[in-house]
């Protein structure tokens, strides 16, 4: 083992899928997997013991989830770097899993072509790696929010106020009852907001609300 060998623990509940990793970074002469986990209990433990440089880490395991694992290193700051894995590919998912503490984020559907990539980034120091399928998404989701951003910066304070009740089911008279304001002024800023928005009825507008998280959905289970 060489002085720039970067050590790595590998966890994943599913054998081949081990074995199928190991295999690829067993092509790389300066990765080497010092340890296996099959859960999140041993992925968090062997860390401990072993003190690898890269955790690449299932973020779906059993008895300790992945970002569990990650968040209870953090906060006992441990030097481990994680590379985070999943199946999974939604912008929040994976903003959430690099809060966590990880340091990158790989799909497993595109592992092979960029495992040896992404334990090399991160092990660098490159703190918010991403694969190019996570990084579009990544994108994809700071574009719409600029978008939303640009499209509220359109409405006034009042607007806004009105298009949170709206968003929350409140009719028009409901809404002027909590502003203290005329119903017909209600309506000539429900109007507006329309406009300014690009709304064709009140349903789209509830819709708009609640998808871009502008008011929080109502419980399904409520």
């Amino acid at each position: 083992m060489g002085p720039q060998t970067i050590r790595v623990i590998l966890s994943d509940d599913h054998p081949i899928v081990r074995a199928g990793i190991r295999q690829l970074l067993k092509i790389a002469d300066d990765i080497l997997v010092i340890g296996e986990a099959s859960n999140g209990i041993e992925a968090y433990e062997l860390t401990i013991q072993l003190r690898p440089d890269i955790l690449l880490l299932d973020m779906e395991m059993p008895k300790m989830n992945g970002i569990e694992v990650a968040k209870r290193l953090r906060e006992e700051q441990h030097e481990v770097r994680i590379l985070a894995l999943s199946a999974y590919d939604s912008p929040d998912f994976i903003q959430g899993i690099l809060d966590s503490g990880a340091y990158g984020y790989l799909t497993k559907e595109e592992l092979p072509e960029t495992i040896v990539e992404a334990v090399r980034g991160v092990a660098s120091g490159k703190h918010g790696w991403l694969s190019d399928r996570a990084r579009k998404r990544m994108l994809a989701l700071e574009e719409a929010t600029v978008n939303i951003e640009a499209l509220l910066a359109e409405l006034s304070q009042r607007e806004k106020e009105v298009l949170s009740y709206i968003g929350q089911g409140c009719d028009n008279l409901t809404i002027a009852e909590f502003l203290c304001i005329s119903e017909r002024t209600v309506k000539n800023h429900a109007s507006n907001i329309y406009t300014k928005m690009g709304f064709h009825s009140r349903a789209e507008a509830v819709a708009w609300s609640w998808e871009n998280g502008f008011v929080s959905a109502p419980d399904s289970k409520a």
